[in-house]
């Protein structure tokens, strides 16, 4: 994933071609949340409409009967074939750029929710107060200006990297290489699942056959029926069927003409 200017790839429920880089955007007042213990180290139990990246912990049991401690970075994905964004009715409310971010603008959002719908790792959020959606820009104004999202910038450890795609995944691919060539961890593999076109937020799994143990990780995300049918062909369906329904009445006008009304019956109470 490229830094620098952002150049716009899709926006939701847009018609023609797409606009210059500049879209708008309303930031609502993010108060401060309290953590709240559960007895694990994860220090919130979900993310919310203010709390964009969350460090889940699970602790999972072997067939050995060993425990794994099992931590996952949850945040939006940025799919390359975003649910949310199909979903969206109100254009300009979600856009894709070509370097794969995935941002919401809160001054086109209706609060619909239709987003929340789309998104098969439940990660839109919705405001009560403000009525919006909120989500992981993934610090698209830092990314646009040629910095590295804040999350890369302050991790510690140096476990988060980022840049293109390609880049990632060859990362990643070496790092699975390392863990099977030198730890018993033989079914390490790199979560990128093809059921969205593949995430520009990649991980690497020690175990890729379970992801479900990361913290719900889905083992096949896909957009949601109905948002396919609905953005498709039922779109198409009601396009074409309002469409002969005029044509009908074109033609019913042609064939017998305007109806007369009876003067002394439109005279009747």
């Amino acid at each position: 994933m490229a830094n620098g200017p952002l150049e716009i790839k899709a926006i939701s429920a847009h018609r023609g071609g797409t606009p210059g880089r500049d879209v708008a955007r309303d930031y609502d007042v993010c108060k401060l949340r309290e953590t709240t213990f559960d007895n694990t180290y994860q220090t919130m139990p979900d993310t919310a409409w203010n709390y964009w990246n969350l460090i889940r912990f699970n602790e999972h049991e072997n067939d050995d009967g060993t425990i794994s401690w099992l931590m996952r970075k949850d945040q939006c994905m940025h799919c390359a074939d975003p649910g949310c964004l199909a979903a969206c009715p109100a254009e300009g409310a979600i856009v894709q750029y070509q370097n794969g971010i995935v941002d919401f603008n809160q001054e086109h959002c209706i609060g619909c929710q239709y987003c929340v719908t789309g998104c098969p790792f439940n990660i839109p959020k919705f405001n009560t107060k403000t009525k919006k959606v909120y989500k992981c820009t993934l610090c698209s104004d830092r990314v646009g200006a040629g910095l590295e999202p804040a999350c890369i910038k302050s991790c510690p450890t140096g476990c988060l990297h980022f840049g293109s795609k390609e880049d990632m995944k060859q990362l990643a691919e070496s790092r699975v290489t390392q863990l099977k060539e030198h730890t018993s961890y033989a079914n390490a593999g790199v979560y990128d699942p093809d059921g969205v076109g593949g995430t520009h937020v990649i991980y690497v799994l020690h175990d890729a056959r379970n992801p479900e143990h990361y913290g719900g990780l889905p083992s096949n995300p896909t957009v949601p029926f109905f948002v396919k049918m609905w953005k498709g062909p039922l779109k198409w369906i009601g396009g074409m069927g309002m469409a002969l329904g005029i044509v009908g009445v074109f033609f019913h006008h042609l064939r017998y003409g305007s109806k007369d009304i009876d003067k002394e019956e439109e005279k009747r109470p």
